[in-house]
């Protein structure tokens, strides 16, 4: 086996109130630059994006109250030294959804945003999977395989 570390496959959740606003959290871990973060994280064995989206943000902001949840693509950093994927996954929520800060040990807020006016910098796969999102090009070092959505 090669010194190649393990692969990475996460989901940012991009989660959007009636209103248009983003929740991003404030993420300041230990041994990384703090940066603004979508919801997300690893996706375990047996889930799909959707599932480990829902189960993400239930574990970091404590809501659970979701009224859409689907994938729109996947996006790959092409630049790593590491085989990392995430999915980008929409959620829609009510628009009295607030935040709870679970993980006080990564995040130290959690804020929502317009569209417009994202804070920086910003997390680099939550960067990515805004962008497509938004409609942006992706970030350098990115790429973005949008998924076909049967309405």
């Amino acid at each position: 086996m090669d010194s190649i570390g393990q692969p990475i496959i996460g989901v940012g959740a991009i989660l959007v109130r009636p209103d248009g606003s983003v929740l991003l959290g404030y993420r300041d871990k230990l041994g990384e630059s703090p940066s603004w973060c979508l919801p997300g994280g690893h996706v375990d064995a047996g889930e799909s994006f959707e599932m480990a989206a829902v189960r993400e943000i239930a574990e970091e902001t404590g809501i659970s109250e979701l009224q859409r949840v689907k994938i729109l693509a996947i996006t790959q950093h092409l630049s790593s030294s590491v085989s990392t994927v995430t999915g980008a996954v929409l959620v829609t929520v009510k628009q009295d959804a607030e935040a709870a800060l679970l993980e006080p040990e990564v995040f130290t807020q959690w804020r929502w945003f317009s569209s417009g006016a994202l804070p920086s910098p910003l997390f680099a796969a939550s960067q990515a999977v805004l962008s497509y999102w938004l409609g942006d090009e992706s970030p350098s070092g990115w790429e973005t395989y949008p998924i076909a959505q049967a309405e």
